[in-house]
């Protein structure tokens, strides 16, 4: 076995994570506001913080719910650019 301790998850700036994400900045901030993305405040009013854990986890959940959707014939399950 590896001695090694997990390394900890990296905190991603607001621009880091909308960049990982490919969204804008004020997506990333009202996702962060309203708790959908898991973050901190560190220091100042609007410095705020996430992981990449953190990431993945919401990104786990928009899966899921968009499955949901799609299940529920809530929106439709063809991609876009498809013809039909």
């Amino acid at each position: 076995m590896s001695d090694q301790k997990p390394q900890p998850s990296r905190f991603l700036t607001v621009d880091q994570a909308a960049e990982y994400l490919n969204v804008g900045r004020p997506l990333v901030r009202g996702l962060l506001k309203s708790g959908e993305l898991r973050g901190v405040q560190i220091g100042g009013r609007n410095t705020w913080r996430t992981s990449l854990d953190d990431i993945h986890a919401y990104l786990d959940e928009a899966y899921r719910k968009t499955a949901a959707r799609i299940a529920a014939g809530e929106i439709d399950d063809s991609l876009p650019g498809e013809d039909d």
